[in-house]
C-alpha cells in the first residue's frame, strides 16, 4: 500500500530533529582551514626552521637566555600566523555563509526558503526552471520537467523527469521518463515538488564528494607573481648568507657567531610576509564587500576588479527600479494615459487579452504588473497550449479553452514588430502602430503589442504564427530609474569605465532610458543587427557602443567575446539561466542576489545581494582600494628587508660589529608582519581612486615605479643607519653603539610605514590621513624598542647598553630623517601620476 504524502511538509520541529539525526545536507570537506592546519603550515615555513635552528645554537654556545628567548619567539610567530590567518578563515566563513545555496521547501505548511545544508530526508522541495537541486529525491508533482543531469553523467542533453512514486532504489541517473532527482543537478525546465530521500555524503554526488574535495584551484597569475619573487629572495638570501658565513668565519675562527651572523641575514632577507599579504588583503577585502552586499564568490576576481574597463548591465532591475506598471495603452487609434480610472471596453478587451498571454502566476515584474492592469475570472477556462517566447519570434501565445464553448480563445503578447509580423497587417496601419510604438518609447515607456485570435478547429497548429491574428493594441509600461544611476555612472565615465547597457527593449526606449541615466547612446546596436554580424565584424562594431537593444540572453556571450576580443577587462551582469555562459566568460561576472537564478549565481565571480548597479560601482572602487593598498604593503616589505638585510650584511663586510643577530631579526619581524598585513589592509583609498583610468591586467602587482620606490625608499634607510651605526662607534662603545643604530633602524621602519602610504601626497598629509592600526603599530613597536633598550635582562639579551634620553631621541629623528629625501621627489612623481592620468583619459 502506497503511504500518501503530506505535501504540507515537514514541521520546524521535525525539520530540526532529522538535521541532527543525519547531519547538514553538504559534501564531505568544507575547504575550511582549522587552528591545527594554520599552526602545522607555520611550522614549516622557512623563518619558523630558521628560528628554531638559531634557538637550538644558542643553547650550543651555552647561551639559555638567547635560547630560551628565540624559542618563545618561536610560539610568538606561530600565535601571529594563527591570528592573522584566522581571521582570514572568519571573513572566509562569513563569505561560505552568504554564499551557501539556498533551498525552497515546505515547513508548516508555507513555502520557506532555507539553507541548503538544512535541508533533510522528507523534506519536500519546490523546484523551478533555474534551480539546482538541493539534495536526491523523488518528483511528486511537476509540469513540463527537464534535468540537465550533465555533472553525474556527462551527457550534455537533459532529460525529462515524471511524477511518480518512491523506488526501493534510485535508478541511475541519466534516464528519460523517471521521477529520480539528483543533487546538484540543474532544472532547465519546468517546475514540481521533490520529496528528498537522501542528503549530504548519502546523495548520487556525495559518493564522490571525496574526490571532488581533493581537486586543487588553480593559483591566480598574482599568486604566480609572487610566488616567483619570493623564490628569487629566497635563493639570493641562501646564496648571501653562505658567503657571509663563510667569509666571517674565514676571518674570525668563531664558526658558530659566523653561522648565527648568516642565519640572521637569511631571515632579513626572506620576504615571508608577500604570501600573507596575498591571503589577507583578498579575503578580508571580500568580507568588507559582503557587508556592502556583494558577495566574492572567487577570491581572484578582486584582483580583476580593479581593472574592469568596460561594464555591461542589465537595464530591467539593474538600473532601473524593476517595479513595473502600466502607464499608456494605444487602441483603436487612440493613446490613452492610465490615471486609476475604469477601463472602457476597447481599454478593457486590450488589458483582458494581454493577461490571457501571460503567466498565471506572474514571477516577472512586467507579468505582474499586466495581471494587476485587469484580471479577468478564469472560472471554467483551461490552458490548452502555450507557445514561448523565441529568439526567432519576440512573442509568446497561450490558446485556452472554456467549459461549454467551442473552439480556443487565442491571445498573444510581445515584441511590437513581432506582433505586427503575427497579424500581417498593412503597411498604413504599421506605420501608424509603429508611430505610436516610437512616441511611447521616447517617453522610456517599454512597449508591448497584444493581439487576439479564435480558433475553431478541433486540434491546435504547432506554431503560433498560423493562428489568424487581429492586433488588439499597444501597452506603455514604465520602470523607473534608480535614484543613485545617474551618480554612479557618472562615477564609472570619470573612473575611464565604460557602462554598456544591455536590454531586450526597443531602440528608441533604450536610448531615452540611457540618456536618463548618463550613457551617451549614440549609435545603438541591436539584436538583429548583431546577427548580421560575424565575429571580427562585431568586435569593430562594438568598439565604441554603449546601447544595445532588442538583445536576447543567449547573444550577451557573444558581446563578451567581442569587448575581449578587443582587448577589455569586461564585467557582465546577468539574471537567468540564459546569462549563465555570458557571466563565466566576462573577466568578473556580477549575478543578481534576489531575482538571479542559482545557475547565474554558480557561474558568476560576484552576486550582489541588492541587486543594486551602485554597488557594483563600490565594488571597483574596493577593488581598486585593495589592490593599491596591497602594492602600499607590498613596497614596505620590500624596503623593509632591503633596510634590515643591508644593516645585517654590511657592517660584516666593512669589518665592523656585528649589528644584528636572530633576536634581532625577530624583534623586527613581529614589527613588520602586523604593519604589512593588518595596518596597510585597514588604509584608506586615495581621493583619486576612481579619477584614474583602469589599470593594465598584464601589469604585475609589484613591478617598475613600485618596486623602484621601494628600493629608493629602503636604500635611503640603509645608508642613513649604515652612517649612524659608522658615527655611533667613533664615540660610542660597542654595545651603546648597536642600541644606538638599532634604534635607528627600529624608527626607519616606522618611518617607512608613513613613507609608502602614498607615494604622491606628502608625509604631512599622510599623518593627517586617520588610520588608527598604523598608529597603534607604531606606538607598540616604539614601547617594544625602549623595553629592549632599558629593561637590564632584554637589554643583556640583545647586547645593548642603556641609552641616554638624549641619544635615544637622537637615534630616532636619525630614522625619522631616512625618508625625508624621499619626500623631496613626490612632486615630481605626482607631476608624473597626472601626466599619465591625462593620457589615460585621453
Amino acid at each position: 500500500m502506497t503511504v500518501p504524502i503530506d505535501h504540507s511538509g515537514l514541521s520546524t520541529a521535525e525539520a530540526a530533529a532529522r538535521l541532527a539525526r543525519h547531519g547538514p545536507n553538504a559534501l564531505p570537506g568544507d575547504g575550511r582551514r582549522t587552528w591545527r592546519n594554520i599552526a602545522a603550515d607555520a611550522a614549516r615555513e622557512p623563518m619558523f626552521l630558521l628560528l628554531v635552528t638559531a634557538g637550538g645554537l644558542y643553547l650550543l654556545l651555552g647561551d639559555l637566555l638567547e635560547g630560551i628567548f628565540l624559542f618563545a619567539m618561536v610560539f610568538v610567530t606561530i600565535g601571529m600566523t594563527l591570528y592573522q590567518e584566522g581571521k582570514t578563515e572568519r571573513a572566509l566563513d562569513a563569505l561560505r555563509e552568504l554564499g551557501s545555496p539556498r533551498a525552497l521547501v515546505m515547513r508548516d505548511g508555507a513555502p520557506l526558503h532555507v539553507d541548503s545544508r538544512t535541508v533533510v530526508p522528507g523534506d519536500i522541495l519546490v523546484v523551478s526552471e533555474g534551480d539546482r537541486v538541493a539534495a536526491d529525491g523523488i518528483l511528486l508533482e511537476g509540469t513540463e520537467v527537464e534535468a540537465d543531469e550533465s555533472l553525474l553523467t556527462g551527457e550534455s542533453l537533459p532529460v525529462r523527469k515524471l511524477p511518480g512514486t518512491r523506488p526501493k532504489a534510485m535508478p541511475r541517473p541519466g534516464g528519460d521518463d523517471t521521477a529520480a532527482l539528483y543533487s546538484g543537478t540543474l532544472l532547465v525546465h519546468g517546475h514540481g515538488l521533490v520529496l528528498v530521500t537522501a542528503t549530504g555524503p548519502q546523495t548520487e554526488i556525495g559518493r564522490i564528494g571525496s574526490a571532488l574535495a581533493r581537486i586543487k584551484p588553480e593559483r591566480s597569475p598574482l599568486q604566480k607573481q609572487n610566488a616567483r619573487l619570493v623564490r628569487i629572495f629566497a635563493l639570493a638570501g641562501t646564496v648571501a648568507s653562505v658567503l657571509l658565513v663563510v667569509l666571517l668565519g674565514l676571518r674570525s675562527g668563531d664558526w658558530l657567531e659566523s653561522l648565527l651572523a648568516g642565519i640572521a641575514l637569511a631571515m632579513s632577507m626572506l620576504p615571508e610576509e608577500f604570501p600573507v599579504v596575498l591571503m589577507v588583503f583578498p579575503a578580508l577585502g571580500a568580507w568588507r564587500l559582503a557587508r556592502a552586499k556583494v558577495l566574492t564568490r572567487r577570491l581572484a576576481s578582486i584582483e580583476t576588479l580593479g581593472a574592469t574597463s568596460v561594464l555591461c548591465v542589465d537595464k530591467t532591475g539593474t538600473l532601473t527600479e524593476n517595479h513595473m506598471r502600466v502607464q499608456a495603452m494605444f487602441a483603436c487609434g487612440k493613446t490613452r494615459e492610465l490615471d486609476g480610472s475604469a477601463l472602457a471596453p476597447p481599454w478593457r478587451a486590450l488589458a483582458e487579452h494581454a493577461v490571457l498571454a501571460s503567466a498565471q502566476a506572474p514571477f516577472d515584474p512586467m507579468e505582474q504588473a499586466i495581471v494587476a492592469l485587469a484580471a479577468p475570472a478564469r472560472n471554467g477556462w483551461r490552458m490548452a497550449r502555450e507557445y514561448p517566447l523565441s529568439p526567432a519570434l519576440r512573442a509568446m501565445t497561450q490558446a485556452w479553452q472554456v467549459d461549454g464553448q467551442p473552439g480556443y480563445t487565442v491571445a498573444a503578447k510581445g515584441a511590437p514588430e513581432a506582433i505586427l509580423a503575427l497579424c500581417r497587417i498593412g503597411s498604413e496601419q504599421a506605420a501608424s502602430i509603429s508611430a505610436a510604438v516610437d512616441a511611447m518609447a521616447r517617453k522610456g515607456l517599454r512597449v508591448l503589442g497584444v493581439a487576439q485570435a479564435r480558433h475553431a478547429a478541433a486540434g491546435l497548429p504547432d506554431s503560433q504564427d498560423q493562428f489568424a491574428f487581429t492586433f488588439t493594441g499597444l501597452l506603455g509600461l514604465a520602470d523607473p530609474l534608480r535614484d543613485d544611476i545617474p551618480e554612479a555612472v557618472a562615477a564609472c565615465r570619470s573612473a575611464g569605465i565604460r557602462v554598456v547597457m544591455i536590454t531586450g527593449d526597443y531602440p528608441i526606449t533604450a536610448a531615452a532610458i540611457a540618456s536618463q541615466a548618463g550613457i551617451d547612446p549614440g549609435s545603438i546596436l541591436t539584436g538583429a543587427e548583431l546577427d548580421g554580424l560575424d565575429d571580427a565584424a562585431l568586435a569593430e562594431r562594438v568598439r565604441d557602443v554603449r546601447v544595445c537593444a532588442r538583445i536576447a540572453p543567449d547573444e550577451k556571450l557573444r558581446l563578451v567575446q567581442a569587448f575581449k576580443a578587443n582587448g577589455a577587462i569586461v564585467g557582465m551582469t546577468g539574471d537567468g539561466v540564459n546569462d549563465a555562459p555570458a557571466l563565466r566568460a566576462a573577466h568578473v561576472g556580477v549575478a543578481m542576489g534576489k531575482r538571479g537564478t542559482d545557475v547565474a549565481r554558480e557561474a558568476a565571480s560576484l552576486v550582489l545581494l541588492d541587486d543594486r548597479f551602485s554597488s557594483i560601482v563600490g565594488a571597483i572602487r574596493s577593488g581598486r582600494q585593495i589592490y593599491q593598498n596591497m602594492q602600499k604593503s607590498m613596497s614596505y616589505i620590500l624596503g623593509v628587508h632591503v633596510a634590515v638585510a643591508g644593516m645585517a650584511l654590511v657592517p660584516v663586510l666593512l669589518g665592523w660589529p656585528i649589528l644584528l643577530y636572530p633576536m634581532h631579526i625577530v624583534f623586527l619581524e613581529l614589527m613588520i608582519d602586523p604593519t604589512c598585513a593588518l595596518a596597510f589592509e585597514n588604509e584608506p583609498a586615495d581621493p583619486g581612486l576612481m579619477q584614474a583610468p583602469p589599470r593594465d591586467p598584464q601589469a604585475p602587482l609589484f613591478g617598475g615605479r613600485t618596486v623602484v620606490s621601494a628600493l629608493l625608499i629602503g636604500l635611503g634607510s640603509l645608508v642613513t643607519v649604515l652612517a649612524a651605526y659608522g658615527l655611533a662607534l667613533t664615540y660610542l662603545d660597542e654595545e651603546r653603539a648597536r642600541a644606538f643604530a638599532f634604534s635607528s633602524l627600529v624608527a626607519a621602519n616606522i618611518a617607512q610605514i608613513f613613507a609608502n602610504r602614498s607615494h604622491t601626497r606628502s608625509l604631512l598629509d599622510g599623518l593627517r590621513t586617520p588610520n588608527r592600526v598604523v598608529w597603534i603599530v607604531a606606538g607598540i613597536a616604539l614601547a617594544m624598542l625602549v623595553l629592549v633598550v632599558y629593561q637590564p635582562l632584554l637589554a643583556d639579551l640583545f647586547r645593548f647598553h642603556p641609552l641616554s634620553a638624549a641619544e635615544l631621541g637622537a637615534s630616532l629623528a636619525v630614522g625619522a630623517l631616512s625618508v625625508v629625501w624621499f619626500e623631496l621627489l613626490k612632486p615630481a612623481l605626482k607631476r608624473r601620476e597626472r601626466l599619465a592620468l591625462h593620457a589615460g583619459h585621453g
